[in-house]
């Protein structure tokens, strides 16, 4: 049995391995649904600014990351509100985001585990 669930694990990683893989696409189809796994392509809106001509670099990455649990749930009931500034510089952004997010998880695992 457990040679079984670690096959299954095995084959299931394997896809979604393949799924990010540049240039790929992986469909998966049941009897009720399709399922499209592919890396995300490229942000045409890179280095350029919005309106006002601004561009988020790591401050603002920071910042969206930190917010964006918030900044999700809203999402599903404000179309206007995204979690990811698509006007920004590439990787530097990037980075922020995720160390926002990490941050923001990592204290609420702090927290979690101070209550216990």
């Amino acid at each position: 049995m457990k040679n079984i669930k670690i096959l299954v694990l095995s084959a299931v990683l394997l896809t979604l391995l393949a799924g990010c893989a540049p240039g790929t696409s992986v469909q998966v189809n049941t009897s009720q649904s399709t399922l499209q796994l592919s890396a995300p392509g490229s942000n045409p809106l890179l280095n350029q600014g919005d309106t006002s001509g601004r561009i988020s670099r790591a401050g603002a990455g920071l910042w969206h990351g930190i917010i964006a649990p918030i900044t999700l749930v809203i999402s599903f009931f404000n179309a206007d509100v995204r979690m990811y500034e698509v006007h920004n510089a590439g990787s530097e952004y990037d980075l922020g985001f995720l160390l926002g997010v990490i941050l923001v998880f990592s204290v609420l695992g702090l927290f979690i585990r101070m209550r216990r």
